[in-house]
């Protein structure tokens, strides 16, 4: 019988929303507290949400109550909060990316093992309908034996609508770090691990100029390639590549197709849960495919509750850290090959998370 877990959130800013509206509706997960540097978010949220305790990040990792740690910091911060959960002798879930680089990664995961914890990491937007529908296409056969891939992430960056869009372009931020691990999640989990990568990146602006509510008018400095191109080598042989950019007005581009020796599956957005698959073989055309499973709808907090479940069942979960770090030393190694001109192998590997169970309703995991 699976039970909620408890779980504390640290940081209650502009993400936050959505893990609070989905934990009332997963029964693996009770959120009892939450704590942000700035008091009156957490209060706001808090109230808005019937969160029982707000306290400081110190308290909160204190409480024995608490299970597990969902750790919704922006990126600088999520290696520190991350290991003091694990510390705390608690289980800790992160917002994406899991640290600024590999080593301080693999740190956090060779703690969470001599701790005999878990770490899990967003996305977990391929958990949901519309990349698992792909990935049961893939598993069935539908497109044959997979032999490449293209993933295109372009926009002009987050500056017009994000009320605190800074963090975008110092280290740890651009279109790879910020929006990168939706793409290659959803491609190790159709594709299996990367075994090597090259890359070529530019920086197209030095300076954003903020024009968001609250900021606006305010220059920020770029300290991130903002124009990010890798070339993928997956462990099956196949070969794809993956653009993100904030330098981009407008793009004709698909999110993420797949190319096998039998046909082509149009992947949906990964940074959402729906979206419509897409499927062509020859003879047939393009075909819309119904969903093969459920959550179209924004879930996140879906892999917070698929950890709880593993937990509690003694299986890998999904959203894994192990997942996590193997798409950051793809990030890193993507802009360590572009600075040094040449193709480096990825040494943190992973297996191909396990896809999701049909025939669920609202609410279940297993």
């Amino acid at each position: 019988m699976i039970r909620p877990m408890k779980v504390g959130i640290v940081g209650c800013g502009n993400i936050s929303g959505i893990y609070f509206t989905n934990g009332s509706k997963l029964p693996m997960v009770d959120i009892v507290a939450c704590a942000d540097l700035i008091t009156e978010k957490a209060k706001a949220r808090a109230a808005e949400f019937n969160v029982p305790l707000v306290c400081s990040t110190e308290e909160l990792l204190a409480n024995p109550e608490i299970e597990i740690v969902l750790n919704l910091t922006v990126p600088k911060q999520h290696f520190a909060v991350n290991r003091a959960a694990l510390l705390a002798g608690k289980h800790v879930y992160c917002e994406k990316p899991l640290a600024l680089n590999r080593q301080d990664g693999e740190a956090t995961l060779a703690l969470a093992t001599e701790k005999g914890l878990r770490v899990g990491c967003a996305p977990d937007t391929f958990l949901g309908a519309g990349i698992q529908t792909c990935r049961k296409l893939i598993d069935d056969g539908w497109i044959g034996r997979p032999i490449g891939a293209n993933a295109f992430m372009t926009c002009h960056g987050h500056e017009s609508w994000h009320p605190d869009p800074e963090f975008y372009y110092e280290q740890g931020g651009g279109p790879m770090f910020d929006m990168g691990p939706y793409y290659l999640t959803a491609l190790v989990n159709l594709m299996g691990p990367v075994a090597k990568v090259a890359g070529a990146n530019r920086m197209s602006f030095p300076t954003r100029t903020i024009t968001s509510a609250g900021k606006y008018g305010k220059v920020v400095d770029v300290d991130v390639p903002t124009h990010v191109n890798g070339l993928l080598e997956f462990e099956n042989g196949a070969v794809g590549t993956i653009t993100t950019s904030f330098d981009v007005w407008a793009a004709n581009l698909p999110w993420i197709e797949i190319y096998g020796t039998e046909g082509t599956i149009s992947v949906p957005d990964p940074n959402g849960f729906g979206g419509e698959p897409k499927l062509f073989r020859p003879g047939s055309g393009w075909q819309v495919i119904p969903y093969s499973h459920i959550y179209s709808d924004n879930w996140r907090m879906l892999g917070v509750a698929d950890m709880s479940a593993g937990i509690q069942l003694e299986r890998p979960h999904r959203a894994s850290g192990a997942l996590a770090l193997h798409v950051l030393d793809i990030m890193q190694s993507i802009h360590e090959a572009s600075d040094q001109g040449k193709s480096i192998a990825i040494t943190n590997t992973v297996k191909q998370p396990d896809p999701m169970k049909m025939g669920l309703i609202t609410g279940q995991i297993d």
